[in-house]
């Protein structure tokens, strides 16, 4: 499927685009091709799922039912994955579809090209895609870093201006601003280089003298020109705005193309109303089988017809495609989550695995996305502190550690209260438990080893050359998931069809079936082979489970020191990590706080029991079960309003002041030496004096005026026989005293 827009739409002269006639008329895509569109987007959904354990939206809601939009998506980590995941998303929450821009290259490949086409995607010229060996070599003038000296070049015959010059490894690249000679040009922009780690090496070979490689100038207003009547039409569009994929920790520089397409349609047509809905997609190891993605989308970007006036401007237009751009790139950092490099990266991951013992493993992935979200912020304001800095440090080794068991880190606590030979019946559980569900999984796996073995090695083919072509990728990892597919979409049916007629020839020789048609058994065995792998498929995530719980089981059994030293590592990190953040979490998060959210948790927690208990009440004495917790809240209401009636009537005052008076006649307030009382009596005997005031202040609230005569009248009854009380004991005590 589609890659991302082309660098190359800002650089295009803007000139050659604004006013370009449309040379053929735009058409409206047929009903035909709508069903193919949906049709090809549900099968390879379908095999996503397979590939993916989860994929799952976040902000769905903020998405727009009608209109133009364009969706403006990063990081571009998965090649030809985005976009059908992108694709998936909007259409099952809005029925949209996306016609996604696709590199010309990637556009021109057979089964690619056939899916884009499909996919009503619109091809872009990349100057990347056509970068080539030139002659000689050149150095960069150290005194001056936008002069490029030439060796044995012929700068006139292979470069073009506004081109571009690319060293070699994909250390960086910029675009050709003046060509003065066959040994000299000079450039536009300083060199970009691919990423912080390779700066070095590149600024020592330009020193030193370096082969170069170079691409011609790409014009772009035909696709302009195509972008800008497809929003017109109030269809909607989808870019990776970086340039391209790669598997860098952080985002690329967005390249202006979006913001001139958004602008340049709402001036070519003033009732276009173009909106930018900024996409984050967040993957949980994005080139894994089985991983699990988090598809975000922002608040829509609406431009206001302001800044549509200063791009008309030609003296200002440079200026809105600015100020568009920052905006976006805003956009784009609220929904993703990026790091300046992977160590951070690492860091930022430990701490969130460590906060508050494995605090995360509790929350769903889109809280997970936040949290990770949150903490890189947090690190990224706070790295140059001491105790951040030590804490790195420490989290660093501890990772080390965690490479040299081999060993996850959500598995070190596991078993670490339990006793040796309680380790051991797990131990044994658990490697049975994997005989089991190996067995299972076994015969899919073998049938399905041919198709393994072949994405691995052609995934890490296609790799290494994306890697060489590249002046941004790393380890040019973002390719890996989409060969994987690309290789199983491929050889999968092939592969079951060699298994189907196997099967067919093996029982029609050796079985003499022959009151079935061949093309039945054909079926059935095809069938059976999906079936198989299928079921392989499910069976192994839980053995791939297992299989992880087991080797801590076996450290615990013959390494038992080793394993608790790193045991105790991770729990003193743990506090470590925990103190730090909710130390310096509220300087930038007020709301992030761990005993808030624990508590909230808890009473969440402590509500849903309760609601699940007063449903089974409501259901045992035969009352209808409520739909909701207000309904029940009202029926408790009423159901205090009738005991307040009936606890008001006269009849009940008369009946607790008599039984007031027979227990106090015979229970003095300090009991005689000698005498048994016990003290629930006299508890009884207040706690319901105290009902009765309790119940009639209450039911004051109720009544209001209307019943503040009869309140006075009750409480002056009590009043004389809490006084009559009070005189009959004093003469009594009085008399004893005497009597002495």
């Amino acid at each position: 499927m589609s890659t991302s827009a082309d660098g190359q739409l800002a650089k295009a002269a803007k000139n050659d685009h604004k006013k370009e006639k449309i040379q053929t008329p735009y058409q409206e895509p047929t009903t035909f091709r709508r069903f193919v569109y949906d049709l090809v987007l549900w099968i390879f959904t379908v095999i996503f799922d397979c590939f993916f354990r989860e994929i799952r939206p976040r902000g769905a809601f903020r998405l727009p039912k009608s209109g133009p939009i364009i969706f403006v998506a990063a990081p571009h980590a998965n090649q030809f994955v985005d976009p059908i995941v992108l694709m998936g998303q909007v259409k099952n929450e809005t029925g949209r579809r996306i016609s996604f821009l696709i590199a010309e290259k990637s556009h021109k490949r057979k089964f690619i090209g056939l899916i884009s086409r499909s996919q009503m995607s619109i091809p872009v010229r990349r100057a990347q895609d056509n970068l080539k060996a030139a002659k000689g070599s050149i150095k960069l003038d150290p005194t001056n870093e936008l002069r490029i000296i030439g060796e044995n070049t012929q700068f006139t015959k292979e470069c073009e201006v506004k081109g571009l010059i690319s060293l070699p490894k994909s250390l960086g690249s910029c675009e050709i601003g003046t060509i003065v000679s066959d040994t000299e040009i000079k450039l536009k922009k300083p060199f970009r280089f691919s990423s912080p780690k390779t700066t070095e090496e590149a600024k020592k070979v330009l020193v030193d003298g370096t082969s170069f490689k170079v691409a011609p100038r790409i014009d772009q207003s035909e696709v302009y020109s195509k972008v800008f009547e497809h929003l017109s039409h109030g269809h909607c569009l989808g870019l990776f705005s970086e340039g391209g994929s790669h598997d860098r920790p952080d985002l690329l520089p967005l390249k202006a193309g979006v913001a001139i397409m958004a602008l340049g349609a709402m001036e070519a047509n003033p009732n276009c109303n173009v909106k930018i809905v900024p996409c984050g997609m967040n993957y949980f190891h994005p080139h894994k089988f089985r991983s699990r993605a988090v598809v975000e989308f922002g608040k829509p970007i609406e431009i206001e017809k302001e800044l549509v006036t200063k791009y008309s401007d030609p003296n200002t237009s440079k200026d809105a495609i600015r100020d568009l751009l920052d905006t976006i790139t805003k956009g784009l950092k609220s929904v993703t989550v990026t790091c300046p490099d992977y160590e951070s990266l690492v860091c930022v991951q430990v701490a969130r695995r460590l906060y508050s013992n494995n605090l995360s493993s509790r929350l769903s992935l889109s809280a997970t996305l936040e949290m990770n979200r949150r903490l890189i912020k947090g690190y990224l304001h706070f790295k140059d502190e001491p105790k951040f800095i030590e804490l790195k440090k420490q989290i660093l080794a501890y990772n080390e550690s965690l490479k040299i068991f081999k060993i996850p880190d959500h598995l070190v606590e596991q078993n670490k209260s339990e006793r040796r030979w309680k380790i051991f019946i797990h131990f044994v559980s658990s490697l049975f438990k994997l005989i089991i569900i190996g067995a299972f999984a076994l015969p899919g796996i073998i049938l399905f080893s041919p198709v393994f073995i072949a994405s691995k090695r052609i995934s890490e083919k296609k790799r290494k050359e994306a890697l060489a072509g590249s002046t941004v990728k790393i380890q040019a990892r973002d390719v890996i998931a989409t060969w994987k597919i690309l290789v199983s979409i491929g050889m999968a049916p092939l592969l079951y069809t060699v298994y189907a007629a196997i099967g067919s020839w093996y029982i029609r020789k050796y079985w003499l079936v022959s009151n079935m048609s061949t093309l039945r058994i054909v079926v059935s065995f095809y069938v059976f082979s999906v079936v198989i792998t299928y079921s392989a498929l499910i069976f192994g995530d839980k053995g791939t489970d297992s299989l992880k719980s087991i080797r801590p089981l076996w450290l615990a059994l013959v390494n038992k020191q080793g394993l608790r030293e790193l045991q105790a590592t991770r729990q003193r990190l743990s506090l470590e990590i925990t103190q730090l953040i909710n130390e310096y979490g509220p300087e930038l998060f007020p709301d992030f706080n761990l005993h808030d959210y624990e508590k909230k948790q808890e009473l969440r927690r402590i509500r849903r029991e309760e609601r699940k208990k007063r449903h089974q009440e409501l259901e045992e004495s035969g009352l209808k079960l409520l739909d909701s917790e207000d309904e029940y809240e009202e029926q408790k209401t009423q159901k205090l309003r009738q005991r307040q009636q009936t606890e008001k009537s006269p009849e009940l005052i008369e009946k607790l002041l008599s039984k007031k008076l027979e227990l106090t006649s015979s229970v003095p307030i300090i009991s005689n030496d000698g005498e048994d009382v016990t003290s629930s009596v006299g508890l009884s005997s207040s706690s319901e004096f105290e009902n009765v005031s309790t119940s009639e202040s209450s039911e004051s609230d109720y009544d209001g005026s209307k019943s503040d005569s009869n309140q006075n009248e009750k409480f002056a009854k009590l009043g004389l026989i809490r006084d009559q009380i009070i005189k009959e004991n004093r003469k009594r005590d009085a008399e004893e005293d005497n009597r002495e």
